[in-house]
């Protein structure tokens, strides 16, 4: 049984998606593997196995060792709901709301449910792959650390420290934080991983040699740029598109202070028919065939920053002018007639009146529903996929024409006597091929390609594995891994 952790030099490194590679890379050769990260900040979550909620890029590891995501997976989540605020997830479970000075003082309890996890999951799998979090040189963040080198030194692993050279000031990043941790911290590092390299290796290779005699520590490898590779993004927004062809529909989705699940429009994002277009405070919204209110973590306070950014009145003239509109989550809350909030679970108590165009009222309740369900449309019949993830309990008379019949017997969502309006609680509508479809011709697209996101998630962790068999030093993988060395 080992522990095998990657941390990075900077937030957005590529410790997430190293940690997919290597955990796809052992379950090729037959390892039970299983991916860890003690402690995320992310509004991209996931429901798990066991009705508890991690974040997204452990789910997707998950996937990558060919296993159910599960909480021990991410035992300690924050949520920001405000620049000071966040949420506190233990255990896929949310226990408090906090500011940074009080769960400074919290870690103690957090850092008890962090080993309890690995623990656990150290007992039912031959490799833990651990995940860190921003980067282990964060001097303010050192006390009490849980999520890096504080974690590494508390279970005695060894770890790889991993940069992006596409950044720029690659040799910096490795020899700065190196530099500033500890002995114990630096002995533990086993090697250099560097990170989105485009170009000819043998131009690289002064400096690696420089690296290496530098620090006395191996490059265990350089990663090449890989442009098409798309894996769901843990926090920033990612807005690359894949190649457009014939008739394309135009999806527009606001960008709010506090979006949540944003990765729902993954699979717009690479469909060869739509083109979505990410509008960010201060720009207008375009014209479009489709508005998308996306989920908020502050859903009070996103409707009002769509209000002052004047979206609502765009909103209004896309619907005078046939456009459709769908709400996701908080999006859909937003949709009714007032969200409130009287437990101050988001921020200060209280209603705020809602953008009016579907008859429904939501009241934030403590406890989350979180379940991963199917069903099927109620006006074409075709199945759905999705998760919830809400605190909202929503009532109303718009809910007698529910959008979605839930398999469990429960309905979801509305759709509008015009239909021009739909709402709907369940995240990943659009990763199923027959919901995105539908979705899609109701936005006006009339022949729609069939597109499986999951499939395309398979294809590049496949893709990923490649690459550490093409370009890391596999054989000292294998030894920090405690894989057998005549291991094919």
């Amino acid at each position: 049984m080992t522990t095998l952790m990657v941390q990075g030099t900077t937030s957005d490194a590529g410790k997430s998606t190293l940690v997919a590679a290597l955990c796809r890379w052992l379950k090729r050769k037959g390892v039970a593997v299983a991916p860890f990260k003690p402690q995320n900040m992310a509004l991209n979550s996931a429901v798990t196995a066991d009705h508890g909620e991690i974040g997204r890029a452990q789910a997707v590891q998950a996937q990558a060792c060919g296993i159910e995501p599960h909480t021990d997976m991410n035992p300690v989540l924050l949520k920001p709901n405000t620049d000071i605020g966040a949420q506190v997830i233990i255990h896929g479970r949310a226990v408090a709301t906090m500011d940074a000075k009080t769960y400074h003082g919290y870690k103690r309890i957090a850092r008890e449910a962090v080993l309890a996890s690995h623990a656990r999951l150290e007992n039912q799998y031959d490799v833990v792959l651990v995940e860190g979090a921003g980067s282990p040189a964060e001097i303010n963040l050192r006390e009490g650390d849980i999520a890096n080198m504080g974690f590494a030194e508390g279970v005695d692993c060894p770890v790889i420290l991993v940069a992006d050279i596409d950044r720029g000031g690659v040799f910096a990043h490795l020899v700065g934080t190196l530099e500033l941790l500890s002995e114990s911290e630096q002995a533990r590092v086993a090697g250099f991983v560097i990170n989105r390299f485009r170009g000819d290796i043998a131009l690289l290779k002064p400096g690696l040699d420089w690296l290496e005699q530098r620090t006395g520590k191996p490059v265990l490898g350089v990663l090449p740029y890989v442009h098409d590779l798309h894996l769901e993004a843990e926090d920033a927004v990612d807005t690359r598109q894949a190649v457009k062809q014939g008739h394309v529909l135009k999806v527009v989705v606001p960008v709010f202070r506090r979006i949540s699940n944003h990765t729902d429009f993954d699979p717009l994002r690479l469909h060869p028919q739509v083109e979505l277009v990410f509008v960010r405070q201060g720009e207008p919204l375009p014209a479009a065939d489709l508005i998308i209110l996306p989920g908020s973590k502050s859903v009070r306070s996103d409707l009002a920053f769509l209000q002052a950014q004047g979206w609502d009145t765009a909103i209004r003239r896309h619907l005078r002018y046939g456009g459709k509109l769908l709400g996701i989550c908080g999006g859909y809350q937003m949709l009714g007639m007032t969200v409130s909030d009287p437990l101050g679970l988001e921020g200060e108590p209280g209603t705020s009146v809602g953008l009016g165009w579907l008859d429904i009222h939501t009241t934030l309740a403590a406890e989350k529903q979180l379940c991963n369900v199917t069903g099927r449309f109620r006006l074409s019949g075709l199945p759905v996929s999705g998760y919830e993830i809400h605190a909202g309990v929503t009532e109303g008379v718009a809910l007698e024409q529910p959008l979605i019949m839930l398999d469990d017997g429960r309905s979801d969502g509305v759709c509008s006597a015009d239909g021009q309006v739909m709402g709907t609680y369940l995240h990943g509508l659009f990763e199923s091929p027959e919901a995105c479809i539908t979705l899609l011709r109701w936005a006006g697209l009339e022949q729609v390609e069939r597109v499986d996101y999951r499939a395309l998630r398979e294809r590049d962790l496949e893709r990923l594995a490649d690459l550490i068999e093409q370009h890391l030093d596999t054989a000292r993988l294998k030894q920090l891994c405690g894989v057998p060395l005549c291991e094919s």
